[in-house]
């Protein structure tokens, strides 16, 4: 056997042991729902968009049920640039007026959601795109934001126009589809009880419905390793108790916490675990949920 065929069959043997050590972790999830948000860099890096499609494929094929949110702020400031529609931010959240809410439906429903299963169909798999507002998915209200005035120390609620929160999910769309061998691809828009189109943070809508549809787990995919301590070290595992404790404490800081306060009321509305990862490491879904050591920072209910 020449030396390249002694280097190949190592690696094959490689291959064979990792599909092996990862079994038990399929048999974990097979038959489960994972809930993936997909945002960050991840999406507007090419090789990581193709690769997260594959792995949508895989879990897929190996018995788990993938249902992927995504987001997509970047590309609506772009159209809203080109449409010359001037937007501002409150709070980290993009003030959505009529004329806003009509680009970022059309962006998130339209071309994203639409890029993101197809990249998902070219992989091998059956992916369906959809928004909150295909069959009552998601039922919405005005979210509204409360600031102190500076000067006369009065609260005062901050119009975000169409920018709102889930009232009611209702998953009967997503397990037809799951049924059916599909994968959902959620675009996050939600609909009031007057007809009126909200856009709605992804990272709530993809906490909201694993609530709703039970998940084995709620993976947000971020631009940051994980939860960090003082020392800079990543947090494997946190209970809901922990976490508050290191909000009030500081550690838990900045944009971490609206994150944070997600995975809690996920896991509190009937999602097994909650996970924040690094999306810009590729197979991050699967070093997660296949591999011993995880990826990220779990967060559960004890």
């Amino acid at each position: 056997m020449s030396r390249t065929d002694s280097e190949a069959r190592k690696d094959w043997l490689g291959k064979a042991g990792i599909l092996t050590d990862a079994l038990p972790f399929m048999r974990r999830y097979a038959g489960s729902t994972v809930v993936v948000k997909f945002g960050g860099h991840a999406m507007g890096d090419k090789s990581l968009f193709k690769t997260f499609a594959s792995d949508m494929v895989l879990l897929k094929q190996v018995g788990t049920n993938p249902l992927v949110v995504h987001g997509g702020g970047p590309q609506i400031g772009e159209m809203l640039e080109r449409m010359a529609i001037k937007s501002e931010f409150i709070d980290g959240l993009r003030v959505t007026d009529e004329a806003t809410v009509d680009i970022v439906e059309m962006v998130l429903a339209g071309s994203i959601n639409k890029s993101i299963v197809a990249a998902i169909n070219e992989a091998g798999g059956r992916a369906v795109g959809i928004s909150g507002k295909d069959a009552n998915l998601i039922t919405a209200k005005r979210l509204l934001r409360t600031r102190t005035d500076p000067e006369s120390n009065i609260e005062k609620v901050v119009d975000l126009g169409f920018v709102g929160e889930p009232t009611n999910i209702d998953s009967t769309l997503i397990d037809t589809l799951i049924l059916g061998g599909l994968i959902p691809v959620i675009a996050p828009v939600g609909q009031g009880n007057d007809g009126e189109t909200y856009n709605i943070n992804a990272d709530t809508v993809a906490g909201a419905i694993a609530g709703a549809a039970d998940a084995k787990r709620m993976l947000m995919l971020t631009d940051v390793e994980g939860v960090l301590d003082q020392s800079g070290q990543l947090i494997p595992d946190l209970t809901i108790e922990k976490a508050n404790k290191l909000k009030e404490n500081g550690v838990i800081s900045g944009g971490m916490i609206p994150k944070i306060e997600t995975c809690i009321e996920a896991v509190r509305q009937g999602a097994e675990a909650a996970v924040i990862l690094d999306g810009r490491v590729p197979h991050a879904v699967l070093l997660e949920l296949f591999t011993s050591q995880g990826h990220g920072t779990i967060i559960r209910s004890d």
